[in-house]
């Protein structure tokens, strides 16, 4: 795996990436308040057959952290730059979660640059959820206190989407969290606020919609974006919220048999 920087309009993007072969890369991006790490063990299985590149999310990782407000469509402006940079002239899309709401933007205004897309455990942002919006608990916020017990608090939030003996991925999102605690809920925030139901009617790219059993938050979206999309969609054999670090063989080998579909 080979990690870099771009320079943007934001200051530094980072990525990482493996695999050189020939033909149209593939390009990840993660859910919130995660890094590339979410794609650690995914990387080298896609890279194997194809250039797969994963980015920082604007604001998170190690990539640049802008001081104004989040936004799917800033979010979808660094990775379009960090595409640029890279001379990803066509490309395949994959995004989980916030990465899948990144990647529905990205996939409207570039359209035909779009190989495919694959939404991975998605939210289907429409009217209700907007307007529902205000009145949800916040996802991943703490307060710190002098203790240290905020920690646990964060750990034990997310506790419930891992399996035993999967504490090391379980690790990789607190690091992740803790590098943006002071915004650690913006994503989950600038996802609600996205208005998703007016930006699908402009993909042109095939599209696959994918979640995990587990994943209850996001099961019900497949539906609706087969409603609105037209397009097919797939329950992967487990997994819950962490899809890619928990199956990486079966989310790799998804992700290389839909790129290689046409």
């Amino acid at each position: 795996m080979r990690k870099g920087y771009v320079p943007s309009s934001f200051g530094q993007l980072h990525y990482v990436e493996c695999g050189d072969a020939a033909g149209e890369p593939v390009l990840m991006l993660h859910q919130t308040p995660r890094s590339w790490t979410e794609y650690l063990d995914v990387l080298p299985l896609v890279g194997a057959e194809r250039r797969a590149v994963a980015m920082d999310t604007l604001g998170f990782g190690a990539s640049a952290r802008p001081e104004g407000p989040f936004s799917i469509e800033l979010f979808a402006d660094a990775a379009e730059e960090l595409a640029d940079a890279l001379g990803l002239d066509r490309f395949h899309l994959v995004g989980h979660h916030t990465g899948g709401v990144i990647a529905v933007e990205l996939a409207a205004r570039l359209q035909d640059r779009v190989a495919s897309l694959l939404l991975s455990a998605t939210p289907f942002v429409d009217d209700e959820k907007r307007r529902t919006a205000a009145a949800r608990k916040p996802v991943d916020h703490v307060d710190p206190v002098p203790d240290g017990s905020h920690l646990l608090d964060l750990w034990n939030r997310r506790r419930g989407f891992y399996e035993e003996g999967q504490e090391a991925a379980l690790t990789r999102f607190m690091v992740d969290a803790l590098s943006v605690l002071d915004r650690v809920e913006e994503g989950h925030v600038a996802v609600r606020a996205y208005e998703m139901d007016r930006r699908l009617p402009h993909i042109t790219a095939r599209v696959l919609a994918v979640c995990a059993p587990g994943d209850h938050y996001s099961l019900p979206a497949l539906e609706k974006f087969a409603a609105a999309l037209g397009c097919e969609t797939r329950v992967l054999s487990g997994g819950h919220v962490p899809l890619p670090e928990q199956l990486p063989g079966e989310f790799a080998k998804v992700v290389l048999e839909w790129t290689a579909a046409g």
